[in-house]
């Protein structure tokens, strides 16, 4: 069995302001710095794992290099499938700016934004070649929240229609003989 623990990157400033990131490389602020800690912590104390990948925006990197730290893997592999959707025109809006903007329709608009299924086809074509090339191993995978939200939606349908993935939470999926399994979902308990 091969076994992948999804984490969300830290909260960063332009989340506190409910502002849509997406590729926007925006970095950690103090508050992420902590909860990166706090899920090293957790992850040190709990079984050991044997790799990691990052998405290759900093906030996602910076959360790896701090939980690595605390469970001694120094070495990480970043990769640009992982990354957060492109949110287009959205990128650095709040909603109440994206409705003065664009109307309380917006949604209903072509503004760039990448489409959903696309991003769960990027993050499922990621899953499906590390457990492949790493059969049997635990493999922590530092993300963004709508690729992880997005990818679990489409590879588990019937158990994930809707998915909030909170700043680290830890989800964790398990790939044995060509069936997905998740174990644990959005777990918070290190911010506690």
């Amino acid at each position: 069995m091969t076994t992948i623990g999804l984490i969300r990157h830290g909260v960063t400033e332009w989340n506190s302001l409910g502002k849509a990131q997406g590729i926007s490389d925006i970095p950690l602020n103090e508050l992420g710095r902590k909860q990166a800690l706090d899920i090293g912590i957790r992850l040190s104390k709990e079984e050991k794992w044997d790799m990691i990948f990052t998405s290759d925006l900093g906030r996602a990197v910076e959360t790896a290099q701090i939980i690595g730290s605390k469970i001694d893997i120094n070495t990480y592999n970043s990769d640009e499938r992982i990354r957060e959707i492109n949110c287009g025109k959205l990128e650095g809006t709040t909603e109440e700016e994206r409705v003065k903007l664009w109307g309380s329709d917006w949604r209903n608009l072509d503004l760039g934004m990448e489409k959903h299924d696309e991003v769960a086809n990027r993050g499922i074509g990621f899953l499906q070649e590390i457990v492949k090339t790493y059969k049997g191993k635990r493999l922590l995978v530092i993300s963004h929240g709508a690729l992880i939200g997005l990818t679990l939606q489409q590879l588990l349908p019937e158990k994930y229609k809707k998915t909030k993935i909170d700043n680290t939470a830890l989800t964790i999926l398990n790939h044995s003989e060509g069936t997905w399994d998740c174990s644990l979902y959005n777990c918070t308990k290190h911010l506690k």
